[in-house]
C-alpha cells in the first residue's frame, strides 16, 4: 500500500486516510491503487468490522490529480475502475468523515458510504458539466438512490457548490460538526458499530445497499461509455483551456 493511503485498525475500525494534504488529497495513480488495496484488505480481514474513510489536512479530496494522466506506465482508467469497484463492493459498514473541499471523485466516493459526517467547512461539487464530461463512480445512480432523482439532477446539471448545511438538508450527510470535533465523532460512531458481530453487519449491508450492485455495474458501464465520448471533445477542450487561461468558458460556440 502506498504511503499516500494510510490505514490503522482501532478497535475493529480500519481508519483509511487519503494522505496527500499538500495536494488537497488529489488522487493520483498511486492513490487509486492504494484505495483499491486498502478496501480489498479491509474486506478480507476478519479483524476489521467497519471502515472509517477520511482525508488528511483541511480538505477531504480535491478529485483526480490531472498530472497523473501523463504517466504512460500505467492505465489510469483501469486503476480507477478497480478502486471504484473495491469501494462499491465493500461488504462491511463504511463511515466517512469529510471536511473542506470534496470535488469530483472526492465527492462521488462518498455516495458509497453508509454514513457520512461532515465538518461545517464542507464544500462539495460535482463539476462534470462544467468540464464537458460525464459522471463517474456510479454517481449517476448512487446520488439518485441516496437523495432522489430531482435533487441529484439539480446538482449534476448546475455543477453548483454544496455547503454543509445544504448537504445536511438534502440527506447527503448525517450530521454537521465543528472541524475540531469531526474525527472524534466519526471514530466514536464507527467504534459503536464495530462492537457488533461482523457477519450480522455484513448481512445488514447486503440488505441495505449491496442489492444495488447490478444497477451500480450498469451505471459504471454507461458512465465509462459517456466519458469516452466526452473526453477530448470540443466542450472538454474548452473547459480545460478556460481553466488554463483563467477566463469564462464559451460553450455556445463549440
Amino acid at each position: 500500500m502506498t504511503d499516500l493511503i494510510s490505514s490503522a485498525n482501532i478497535d475493529g475500525v480500519a481508519v483509511i486516510t487519503l494522505n496527500r494534504p499538500e495536494k488537497n488529497n488529489a488522487i493520483n495513480n498511486a492513490m487509486w491503487a492504494g484505495i483499491r488495496d486498502a478496501f480489498r484488505a479491509a474486506a478480507g480481514d476478519d479483524a476489521v468490522v467497519c471502515v472509517l474513510l477520511c482525508g488528511a489536512g483541511d480538505n477531504f479530496c480535491a478529485g483526480v490529480d490531472l498530472a497523473s494522466f501523463g504517466d504512460q506506465d500505467v492505465d489510469p482508467q483501469a486503476l480507477f475502475n478497480a478502486a471504484a469497484l473495491a469501494v462499491a463492493e465493500f461488504d462491511k459498514p463504511l463511515v466517512a468523515a469529510v471536511q473542506g473541499a470534496s470535488v469530483g471523485g472526492g465527492a462521488t466516493i462518498l455516495f458509497h458510504a453508509d454514513i457520512v459526517y461532515a465538518a461545517d467547512t464542507l464544500r462539495l461539487r460535482l463539476p462534470f458539466a462544467s468540464l464537458g464530461l460525464a459522471p463517474e463512480w456510479a454517481s449517476s445512480y448512487m446520488l439518485q438512490a441516496n437523495i432522489g432523482a430531482q435533487k441529484a439532477a439539480e446538482l449534476f446539471y448546475t455543477a453548483e457548490w454544496v455547503d454543509a448545511d445544504k448537504a445536511l438538508a438534502q440527506g447527503m450527510v448525517a450530521a454537521v460538526l465543528p472541524p475540531a470535533e469531526l474525527q472524534a465523532h466519526a471514530l466514536a460512531k464507527a467504534r459503536e458499530i464495530a462492537q457488533w458481530p461482523v457477519n450480522s453487519l455484513r448481512e445488514i449491508k447486503r440488505s441495505l445497499r449491496l442489492h444495488h450492485l447490478p444497477a451500480i455495474y450498469a451505471a459504471m458501464e454507461a458512465e465509462q461509455q459517456a466519458m469516452a465520448r466526452q473526453a477530448g471533445s470540443a466542450e472538454n477542450i474548452e473547459a480545460i483551456t478556460t481553466f488554463m487561461e483563467k477566463r469564462p468558458p464559451n460553450f455556445r460556440q463549440r
